[in-house]
């Protein structure tokens, strides 16, 4: 144990505070917003950055498009040695910065202030990203005597369907991995548990008419309003049956969109509206029985308004996640959180789907969510990281991937003789 302390120790020092926010600078710099109308606006560039760092670290580096112009970056360190697999995964896209004149700093200028990097992905997630890849730079730096890889894995399109990381996952690169660190801004807390997400579009049909003849038509408003109401009794349904998660919270059900027509039109009762849902799920909701409720609540509301029919269509479905909190994966993390933070480590669960998502459910690894920046500030104007976070959340993984490939979550874990 002593030994891998020592190691530990070597690596944390060789940890470059200056370099880590140097680096996250860079990447808020750009512009990552992916706008399908605009060559430009989507993460090429960010790739780019990452991989020549990650070549000039002296990784193994690839880049593959997860969609066309939209491409991944996967960069090993490789160790001394057969050993685990460690990945430590980020993306590279980021959220439209919205009014830039309602920011206090230039959303894309890297502005820091007060110990605070301000900017589009300043938190979600460059900050993690930067952290993750200095991480391994220190590990380089040190000379540490690991055995096995850690994988940095930077992918495209997480804010959106998250294309990046299912390519990803579909091209091999999950195999075989001991475990992941999804570098998401959690307050450095270490996350067990993530809700699930179901989006589903529910379209009633009708007949279009006149609004002043509205017998002679079949309007389908009614019946998306009934469906609303119904949308709710449903949430409260699953709230008492699964009760709320200590980590969690509770399910929801919210309808987002609710849309038939335009104003140019208000006198015509149109043939179709829309219903947009959001189902975030807890451990223990299945989404084939969602996918049940959501059918029969909307055939019941169409029943309502004679000669409607409903469709429920199901986008996306992102299971919720739970890792076993004695997975090695689990211990290395909490091992490491004590070490830097000199505390017991804080749990928490994230609210959201994230990469992590799939990694979890799809390629079957187990994931810890651990990251730098307040949780509650992703996709909001003045979003920015704490420097203190940002170097506390480097030093975390540093020593996390220590004690991964060393087979050190427990007390008597030692590595290898250099």
């Amino acid at each position: 144990m002593r030994r891998l302390e020592s190691l530990v120790d070597a690596v944390l020092a060789a940890i470059d505070e200056s370099y880590a926010l140097d680096l996250a600078c860079r990447l808020v710099r750009i512009p990552s917003v992916f706008r399908p109308d605009d060559p430009q606006a989507n993460e090429t560039a960010v790739a780019a950055l990452v991989a020549g760092e990650l070549r000039r670290l002296g990784l193994e580096v690839h880049c593959e498009d997860a969609a066309p112009g939209r491409p991944n970056v996967i960069g090993d360190w490789v160790g001394r040695g057969a050993g685990p697999l460690l990945i430590l995964e980020g993306h590279s896209d980021v959220v439209t910065e919205g009014d830039a004149a309602a920011w206090s700093y230039p959303p894309f200028g890297a502005t820091v202030v007060d110990g605070r990097l301000y900017g589009r992905g300043a938190a979600d997630m460059k900050g993690g990203v930067a952290a993750a890849i200095a991480a391994v730079r220190a590990i380089g730096a040190a000379g540490a005597a690991l055995p096995g890889r850690i994988r940095v894995a930077v992918v495209a399109d997480e804010e959106g369907m998250m294309l990046g990381v299912k390519a990803f996952i579909r091209n091999g690169w999950a195999e075989d991995a001991c475990g992941a660190i999804i570098c998401e801004p959690e307050g450095n807390d270490v996350c067990l548990v993530q809700k699930g997400a179901l989006r589903a579009l529910v379209r009633f049909r009708g007949r279009m008419a006149h609004g002043a003849m509205p017998r002679s038509g079949i309007n389908p408003v009614p019946a998306a309003a009934s469906f609303v109401g119904r949308v709710q009794a449903l949430e409260e349904r699953y709230r008492g049956r699964h009760g709320r998660h200590p980590l969690l919270g509770e399910p929801s059900v919210t309808p987002t969109v609710l849309r038939a027509g335009d104003l140019a039109q208000l006198n015509v009762i149109h043939a179709d509206a829309l219903v947009a849902l959001d189902v975030r799920t807890v451990p223990g909701q299945e989404p084939a029985e969602i996918r049940d409720d959501l059918a029969a609540a909307a055939a019941a509301a169409a029943a309502g308004v004679p000669g409607c029919q409903s469709a429920v269509e199901v986008i996306e479905e992102r299971p919720w996640t739970e890792t076993a909190p004695d997975a090695p994966i689990a211990g290395a993390v909490e091992r490491a959180c004590r070490r830097v933070q000199g505390r017991p480590p804080r749990r928490r669960g994230v609210p959201g789907a994230t990469d992590g998502t799939f990694l979890s459910a799809w390629a079957r690894v187990p994931i810890v969510t651990i990251g730098p920046g307040d949780v509650t500030i992703p996709h909001q104007i003045d979003e920015f990281v704490r420097v203190a976070d940002l170097v506390e959340a480097c030093r975390i993984y540093a020593a996390a991937a220590c004690y991964a490939l060393a087979g050190g979550a427990g007390p008597e874990a030692a590595p290898p003789d250099a």
